[in-house]
Parts: structure tokens; sequence; C-alpha cells
């Protein structure tokens, strides 16, 4: 079995996994991490940057060689997690031989040395560091060669009681009110949470997860098939308005920072949920998605601001269905003279309309109907029966009744003959054509339905704000809508919410470190697009069609092996 392990690539991977850690160090990452605890004055979230790096390596080197004998995987993940620390130590011995090296690597101050020398000198740091780094490198092949019904819930066990830590602040904001101080000053420290917390959160979760592999979803099976089909449909109903009474209590257990929060993750579902449907089902590629949520939006502004701008002073629920009308004929429009592009050429193409928009809504030549670059102002909130919509909690049942509708309605649209032509569509566009789909219709009505979408998301983003401007809808937005996309799985309503709340929702959380987004934005993708390519919750589609990708060819890598 040791033949299986590959030591030089072993080294070459930990030298790698090393190199990003130092990155992740100099960049500033490691020391803005660290101001936040996982768990409180024990582990903080920078040292889980650094940390992960040979854990990661350590499990990989030996998953690639298939090494399960626990000598020589153990010996590859030791080995792995020393060459990690290596560039760690090099950085640490540099500064010890050039202690102006600041002068040159703004990043590497005094703070990241103490963190990287665990508090010790630059020696005897650099070799604590490679100990502890050759030791996680261990765990990480250990949990590899571990029979998979300990070492899966182990993992998930890890991952979970690391997200409690990370989000512990957040859960402490919304149990406040629900617990004595007493349980929650044992349950919390001052930053994260406390040490018993988390070995009882490890045990519970790992336990649990082990009892559910072995007994539970066995029972539970068990359980379905001793129902009738009434009682099965009847479970079911229970389970969905359960789900919907939480929806509908959760601004309550929220509070307004965090409903506000979840505010901005529905505006993204309704915009993903429409360049769903042009990307996910119909497969045509397309940047310049933000147009049609700034065209919503100042539809809205336009029709109902009380300011020099406004033209109708009407109210939103009139100029709410203008404003998607609007959209939608922009999303038309916008496919008229892209019908015979795909591809790249299709993204170019889109990616300037988007552009153009944005151009025009900071222009003196529509300054006097939209305002330039000042935008419009004085957009009045909504009014249902009386009330006014001010608060997060208030425009929370708004935007999730733009939810709801806009999930219906793609559901319905996926299982009906449109989506059937889309989806056709986004396999090969001439055999599509070949059996008798009629191309322009069908594009046009995907980027007519999905630009409407967006068009409603523009609208309740105008009332929310009660004032819009040009800056708020530059191309980043377009490439946000279409990450959470891929990062959810592509095609897939309730990807698009789990993408949702990954990409804009858990940013939202960890606001204080918004300079490092877009890079882990790119590092996400890339970790997706290598390990789980179909996304976090891909439709039932789109993983059989990958898995019969692999299947074909598996066959050809092995032949050419």
């Amino acid at each position: 079995m040791m033949a299986q392990l590959d030591v030089r690539n072993t080294i070459r991977m930990g030298l790698l996994a090393g190199v990003v850690a130092v990155s992740l160090s100099m960049i500033g990452m490691v020391e803005a991490f660290d101001q936040r605890d996982v768990i409180t004055d024990v582990f903080s979230l920078g040292q889980l940057l650094l940390f992960t790096a040979p854990a990661i390596v350590g499990y990989m080197v030996v998953q690639r060689g298939k090494v399960k004998a626990y000598g020589p995987a153990l010996f590859g993940g030791l080995i792995a997690g020393v060459f990690a620390a290596l560039p760690i130590f090099a950085l640490l011995i540099l500064t010890l031989i050039f202690p102006n090296i600041r002068a040159q690597l703004v990043n590497v101050s005094p703070t990241l040395i103490g963190i990287l020398a665990f508090g010790n000198g630059q020696v005897v740091g650099g070799l604590l560091m490679t100990a502890v780094m050759g030791i996680l490198g261990l765990l990480g092949a250990a949990i590899y060669v571990i029979p998979d019904r300990i070492g899966n819930p182990l993992i998930l066990g890890l991952g979970w009681t690391l997200l409690v830590g990370v989000l512990s602040e957040v859960l402490l904001n919304i149990l406040r009110p629900l617990l004595p101080r007493a349980v929650l000053r044992f349950l919390f420290g001052t930053k994260g949470i406390t040490f018993a917390t988390a070995v009882i959160l490890l045990i519970l979760i790992t336990t649990g997860i082990v009892w559910w592999q072995e007994k539970g979803r066995e029972q539970a099976k068990a359980r379905r098939e001793a129902m009738s089909s009434g009682q099965q449909k009847t479970r079911r109903q229970v389970s969905l308005g359960m789900g919907l009474i939480l929806l509908f209590v959760l601004p309550l257990i929220l509070g307004t920072y965090l409903t506000e929060v979840v505010d901005n993750v529905g505006l993204y579902i309704l915009m993903g949920l429409g360049l769903n449907i042009v990307v996910g089902f119909a497969g045509l590629l397309d940047l310049g998605y933000v147009a049609f949520f700034a065209i919503g939006a100042y539809t809205v502004g336009v029709l109902t601001s009380q300011g020099g701008l406004g033209v109708g002073h009407l109210s939103f629920w009139v100029a709410l269905p203008i404003a998607v009308a609007t959209s939608t004929m922009a999303g038309m429009l916008l496919g008229v003279p892209v019908l015979r592009m795909r591809g790249d050429y299709l993204a170019i193409v889109t990616l300037g309309f988007g552009e153009i928009i944005r151009v025009l809504a900071t222009s003196d030549l529509l300054k006097p109907v939209i305002g330039g670059a000042q935008g419009v102002l004085q957009i009045p909130k909504p009014e249902i029966f009386g009330f006014t919509v001010i608060q997060p909690q208030h425009f929370y049942y708004v935007i999730l009744a733009g939810v709801f509708l806009a999930i219906f309605l793609s559901s319905r649209l996926r299982d009906a003959r449109l989506g059937r032509q889309w989806m056709a569509l986004r396999e090969d566009e001439d055999v599509a054509e070949a059996m008798g789909i009629h191309l322009v219709k069908t594009k046009l009505l995907a980027f007519g339905i999905g630009a409407a979408f967006s068009g409603l998301a523009g609208a309740i983003f105008a009332a929310r704000l009660s004032s819009i401007f040009p800056h708020s809808f530059n191309l980043l937005i377009s490439i946000n809508v279409l990450s959470l996309i891929i990062v959810g799985g592509m095609g897939s309503l309730p990807g698009v919410v789990v993408g949702a709340l990954v990409l804009v929702g858990l940013p939202e959380l960890l606001r204080e470190f918004a300079e490092y987004r877009l890079l882990l934005y790119g590092a996400l993708l890339i970790a997706m697009m290598v390990t789980k390519p179909e996304g976090l919750w891909p439709s039932p589609v789109r993983r059989r069609e990958l898995r019969a990708a692999e299947e074909e060819t598996a066959p050809q890598i092995e032949q050419v092996g």
C-alpha cells in the first residue's frame, strides 16, 4: 500500500497549500478575520483560514492516491501538513532577517507575525506552526481512512459547529429575548461560542448523524411505507403548513437588522429566479441582466415620485404592473438582435446592453426624465388599505409574496411545454429547431419572462429605498445573480434560494469583511466547479446529465491511461 502514496505529489500539494495560506496572510485576510472568534479565546476565524489548508490537503493526498492503509495514509498527511507550514516558516524567517519588510509587504504587520508565531519568536513560532500543521494534515488523512460511517458525520459535525461559531453574533441576537442571561453566558462568550458549547455541538451533531445513518433513515423509511397514500399526503401538507407559518413569523424572530438582510436575499432570489429561466432553463448567457432591474426601478420611481421628476404621481400598486410590463418589453427588445447569437457572443452583446442602460441612467440626455447622476428622489412607500409599508418587517411580506409568485410561475413554466422547449434549446439549438421548436418565439419568451421577474425586483427595490441612483445598477449585480445560480445549481429553483443565502446572506452577516467579498466569490466558484459542478442543490435533470457525462468520460480516461 505504501507504493500508492506519491511522495512528490504530496510535497507539491503541501507546498501549494502553504503558498495559499501565506497569500491569505499577506493580503491581510488572516489578520482581519482574526478579529472575530469562532470559539471564544480558543479559535479565531483567521486561524480557521490558516488551519483549514493543511487539513484539506492531508485529506486530498490520500484520497487521490486511494490510500486506505493507516500507516502510509497518516504518513502522507503528516508530510503534506509539514510542507504546508514551510512557506509560513519562510515568511517568519524573512521578517526576522529583514525587520523593515513591511515597507514592501504592508500587510505583514507585527499583529500578523504574532498570529503566525502564536505569540512567540519567529523561530519558535515557526517550529510550533510546523508541528500544528503537520498534526492537522495527519488528522485530515485520518478522516479519510476511518470508516465513512464515522468520517462523514465527523466532517459534517465540525462544519456545523464552526458555522455556528462564525454566526454566533446573529444567533445571540435571536436568542437574547428567549433565553435567560445565565444560559446565554454559558453558550456564548464575548466573541463566538464557548469551548463547552463547541464540544457539546460537535458531539450532538456527530452522534445524531451517525444514528440517522444507521437507524433513523431506515426507521423513517419504514414509517413512510407503513403509511397510506392519504396519510403521506397529509404529512406533506402539515410539513408545508409548518414551513409557511415559520416564514410568516420569521420577522418577529429575527428583528429589524436580520430582516433587512433577509429582504436583500429575497430581492436576489427574485432576480435569480428570472435569470434562471434565461440561463438555467434556456441556456442563454445574459450578462446584462441588471438592466431590467434598473428599468423596473426607474419606471416605478418616475411614475410615483413626489419630487420634480414624477410624471404621474401614481400609487406603487398601479405603477408596479407598468414596471413589470416595461421590463418585459425591454427583455424582448434585447432578444431581437441576439436571436442568432450564442455562447460568448451572446454574453458580450448582453453585457453591452447592460452598460448602455447604466450610461443612459447617468447621462445628461435623460437627466430631465430620470435625474441623471442625482437619481430619482421622494419615491413614496407602498400603502395597503391605508397601512403604509415602511419597516423592513413590512417589506418582508411584499418581497415574500413576489418570491412565491415567481417560484409558482417558474415551476409551472418548467413543467409545461414551453419549459421543455427551453431545455431542448439549451441542449442543442440546431436539433431543437429541426424538431420543430420555433427558436425566435422561444428565445423571446425566455428573455421577456426573465426580465419581468427582474423588473418586479427593481420596482420593490425602488419603493423600499425611496430613492434610486445609477450606481445601484452596475455590472456587479448581474455577476452576483449569475454566481448564485451557478453555486446553487443551474435550472434548480431550490438552488436559487440556497445560492442567494450563501452568496448574499452570509456576506451581509459578515459585513466587516466586505473588502474580501469578490475574492471569496472567485474562490467559491472555482471550488464549486472543481468539486461540485452541478451546484449545491442541483436540478434532477442537471444531475443526471453530469453523471452521464462522467460515466462516458471515465472509460475514455482509462483507455488513454
